[in-house]
C-alpha cells in the first residue's frame, strides 16, 4: 500500500484548504485512513480517521466542527477539509493506512503504531 498526500500550503487564520491522500496497491486490506499532523517541537498527532466500512468519520477534538474528512471511492482519494484555520493547525499532515478501523473497545485507531503505512507529509502553514 502506497500513500501521497498533497495539497498542503500557507493559507491565512480563518481560511480553508483541503488536503487530498491517494492510496494505491492493496486497498481491499484498508480498514481505515487516518490524518496525523506533527507541529514544530511537538509530537505528531492524530487528526481524523474514515473508516473503510461504514464511512465513519472520527475527529480530534481540536479540528471538530472544523475538518471534514471524506473519500471518493472512485479514485482512491481521501480527503480532509479544513476549515476556519487557526495558527495552532500549522503542522506538517500526513496521511496513513491501517488495517482495521475501531478498537476492541470500540474507539477509532488513534495512536500511530494502529497504522501501517504512511504517506509522506504535506506542509500547512496557517500565517497572516
Amino acid at each position: 500500500v502506497q500513500l501521497q498526500a498533497c495539497g498542503g500550503g500557507l493559507v491565512q487564520p480563518g481560511g480553508s484548504l483541503r488536503l487530498s491522500c491517494t492510496v494505491s496497491g492493496y486497498t481491499s486490506d484498508i480498514g481505515a485512513i487516518g490524518w496525523f499532523r506533527q507541529a514544530p517541537g511537538k509530537e505528531r498527532e492524530w487528526v481524523s480517521l474514515i473508516a473503510s466500512s461504514d464511512d465513519g468519520a472520527y475527529y480530534a477534538n481540536s479540528v471538530k466542527g472544523r475538518f471534514r474528512i471524506s473519500r471518493d471511492n472512485r479514485d482512491n482519494t481521501v480527503y480532509l477539509q479544513m476549515n476556519g484555520l487557526k495558527l495552532e493547525d500549522t503542522a506538517v499532515y500526513y496521511c496513513a493506512a491501517a488495517g482495521f478501523a475501531y478498537g476492541v473497545n470500540g474507539g477509532p485507531f488513534a495512536r500511530e503504531d494502529e497504522y501501517d503505512y504512511w504517506g509522506q507529509g504535506t506542509q500547512l502553514t496557517v500565517s497572516s
